[in-house]
């Protein structure tokens, strides 16, 4: 048995410690902040709740793996339901298409119905290059830890692989290729996003998440998907974790090139073994007390940080004709976005795409005639360059983003109860996501995959899990970047 210490109440640190608890071993996890959860989190106020991270949930299949491995199924414990009006999207000439949670088939007849009979064979042939990547990917990249570019041979097992998944082709390239429709093609950009990335920079592979989220379906958690976070916390108390809140990481001591304690804010702690569910920019650069740490924080610099976002929770009175669960206006310009986000001189997006979370559930709203509005602006770090810590700027934008919603069919205005904003730099303060980073690194460059951290860290005993490293953020990731720190350790310990 070892003593591990777990850094991050987060997802990926909870999961990994109810699979490492339930492995054996005795597992601590430290938290600096008085929440378990991370960014997946909850804002209720006079019965209005709101998921202030992830608003989907794809591929449950990961977590219904982590709890049938440590106890009683997941679906004991939450209730997983479909959203019949699952995604709507509108563009800036006012039409739209409305979209269930799964079946590709059913997908592509709604496209060719808004778009022409050729959007339907033409998205049916996307999924199909999803298809492709997620075959070729999910076991040798996806479920394994990687170091680096030579792990991309894992995919060779014949020559063509590599060439049918074009790692070197942009997401953005593919679409042209493939799509006629600049409609369609917008919506196959979007799924950049869903990594914080640039779609003219994001590699093709990408398209693996239109593929999974339609293939295995976009779900909901009734109550939430916070919800998530609550039956994984309970699952370590169970199993014997124990959980130190309030607590902050000071630095991870080496003796001989190999972990031997962490230092807290009230004690130093014995320990063999760490696994960090932190930015991976802040255990480089602040925590690990190691040469090798400068080294790993060069190498972070090579990647480009994703995207952050500005989000608005909306209390609202009445209920919106036609509102979907999932629901994205498009500008005129998307690009004009990426340029405004990921330039030399970053801007907030003066005309942005604006998604909302809009969820029919009689848990997340005081009374039937109401609504929960979780609004998500793409935008720019926070940073030197870009100052979200300024009230007004952040009172003048989500006015803006009202008014832009207006614009396009959505009036708010006079239906709205209260509202609560958090920029950039209120993720950051509330997360210690450097700038308010949502993904840690983005997968901007055909390389971005591979020079992501990797889940064994530079010095024996040193593990990283969570969304700023190998496999990525969101929630299936992250899930499997738990189970993949668990087998790492598993074996180790055999």
């Amino acid at each position: 048995m070892s003593h591990i210490v777990v850094i991050g109440a987060g997802m990926g640190g909870m999961s990994a410690a109810a699979r490492l608890q339930a492995l054996g071993h005795k597992v601590v996890v430290i938290e600096q902040s008085a929440q378990y959860g991370g960014k997946l989190a909850r804002y209720s106020k006079d019965g209005f709740v709101f998921d202030l991270g992830p608003s989907l949930f794809t591929i449950p299949s990961v977590y219904r793996d982590l709890f049938d491995r440590t106890g009683k199924p997941l679906d004991d414990a939450i209730e997983i339901t479909a959203p019949e009006r699952a995604f709507r999207y509108q563009f800036a000439d006012k039409t739209s298409v409305v979209l269930p949670a799964a079946d590709p088939g059913l997908i592509a007849v709604a496209f060719g119905k808004a778009f022409g009979s050729n959007a339907s064979s033409e998205w049916l042939q996307i999924i199909k290059k999803g298809a492709l990547a997620w075959q070729l990917t999910r076991t040798p990249i996806l479920e394994s830890p990687i170091t680096g570019l030579s792990d991309l041979l894992k995919l060779a097992k014949r020559p063509k692989d590599i060439f049918l998944i074009k790692p070197w082709q942009s997401l953005r390239k593919l679409g042209k290729r493939n799509i006629t429709d600049p409609r369609l093609q917008n919506i196959l950009d979007r799924y950049a996003t869903y990594t914080g990335s640039d779609p003219r920079k994001a590699p093709a592979a990408l398209v693996t998440i239109p593929y999974v989220e339609q293939v295995f379906g976009a779900w909901h958690i009734t109550g939430g998907i916070t919800k998530l976070a609550d039956v994984v916390y309970q699952r370590c108390v169970d199993l014997g974790v124990e959980f130190k809140f309030n607590t902050e990481i000071l630095a991870i001591n080496t003796d001989l090139d190999r972990v031997s304690s962490v230092t807290t804010n009230s004690e130093e702690i014995a320990t063999e073994i760490v696994v960090a569910n932190c930015d991976a920019s802040l255990l480089y650069g602040k925590l690990l007390q190691h040469k090798t740490a400068k080294l790993q924080l060069k190498k972070l610099k090579r990647t480009t940080p994703s995207l952050a976002g500005f989000i608005l929770l909306l209390a609202v009175s009445g209920k919106t004709p036609g509102i979907a669960h999932h629901n994205i206006w498009f500008p005129a310009d998307y690009d004009a976005e990426f340029d405004d986000i990921f330039g030399k001189s970053p801007k907030p997006v003066s005309d942005p795409a604006i998604y909302a979370c809009v969820p029919d559930d009689p848990q997340m709203r005081p009374e039937e005639n109401t609504e929960s509005w979780y609004i998500l602006v793409n935008a720019p770090r926070h940073d030197q360059k870009m100052n979200w810590g300024d009230q007004s700027l952040k009172n003048s934008y989500a006015e803006l983003i009202i008014q832009k919603l207006a614009d396009r069919g959505v009036n708010l205005q006079g239906r709205i109860k209260w509202q609560q904003v958090l920029t950039p730099a209120d993720l950051e303060a509330r997360y210690a996501a450097p700038g308010g980073s949502i993904y840690g690194s983005s997968s901007n460059g055909a390389a971005s995959a591979f020079l992501r951290p990797s889940n064994i860290g530079p010095v024996t005993g040193l593990y990283l899990v969570g969304g700023s490293s190998h496999p990525g953020g969101g929630l299936p990731l992250v899930g499997l970047s738990a189970r993949i720190v668990a087998q790492l350790i598993g074996k180790a310990k055999k």
